[in-house]
């Protein structure tokens, strides 16, 4: 039977986000980066719609007194590592809480006071 007997070598052939084109040392790197630092980043190429949320998260951190620093996160590795596949994203405290659109300075403020408290 397939399912209770062994699986044959494709099947134990894992698959990642970028089809194999990385190393098991790469993602290792992405995944300590990923949880090294809590914080708020903007995850995404640097593009401009990425540079609009990064300057859009700012105003929010400022308007609610917060600390200001945010990293800004282009490596596809570290990205892929939080599971994000559409650009910009952010990340609070290393929560993705978006992904795939430019927020509003005030849909900023009501993310960071529901995660943050």
């Amino acid at each position: 039977m397939a399912l209770f007997g062994k699986k044959n070598k494709k099947e134990r052939t894992t698959s990642c986000c970028c089809s194999g084109n990385c190393d098991a040392e790469g993602m290792a790197k992405a995944e300590n980066a990923k949880s090294r630092g809590a914080g708020v980043k903007v995850l995404g190429s640097g593009c401009a719609k990425c540079d609009q949320l990064e300057t859009v998260t700012k105003a929010a951190l400022e308007q609610l007194g917060m600390d200001t620093t945010i990293d800004h996160v282009t490596d596809f590795l570290q990205i892929a590592a939080y599971g994000v596949m559409t650009t910009p994203a952010l990340v609070v405290d290393g929560k993705v809480v978006s992904y795939g659109k430019v927020l509003k300075v005030d849909e900023v403020v009501k993310i960071l006071q529901k995660v943050r408290g």
